[in-house]
């Protein structure tokens, strides 16, 4: 089984995958709880019973877009790019793998028809303000 992974480089988390193994006894999340997108495994035993609740509303401000793939089928290839474009990691996701990509640049090549849950924080404002398209260095 595969352990929860977190991907740093130069004192930069770039991204966090939970393998589709992962298992815990009781819920757990991965990210830190500073972290602006909370990424983590729910874990209870049967018969738990969790009273009705919602969450405080409050401001937040999140200067950072963060995005999450849960893969349903298929293998997709997720490439990690440092500030300065250069790949510097390679991760091939598979049915019930998750990742949150979090800092720097990143790509997706399709290895096999793949079908994923994608999770970003929003309001969305189009392509052509979301993204930024970079020049790489591999």
């Amino acid at each position: 089984m595969k352990k929860p992974e977190r991907i740093e480089k130069d004192g930069k988390v770039f991204a966090e995958v939970i393998w589709a193994g992962t298992r815990v006894e009781t819920t757990h999340f991965f990210s830190r709880p500073e972290s602006s997108f909370q990424f983590g495994l729910l874990a209870h035993p049967a018969g738990f019973d969790e009273p009705a609740h919602y969450h405080h509303p409050f401001v937040r401000q999140i200067e950072d877009l963060q995005q999450m793939f849960v893969m349903q089928r298929g293998k997709v290839a997720v490439d990690l790019y440092d500030d300065h474009g250069k790949k510097f990691r390679e991760i091939i996701l598979g049915p019930g793998d998750a990742i949150v990509l979090m800092h720097g640049a990143h790509g997706l090549r399709v290895l096999e028809t793949f079908q994923a849950i994608s999770v970003k924080q929003g309001p969305f404002l189009g392509t052509e303000k979301d993204k930024v398209f970079i020049r790489t260095k591999n």
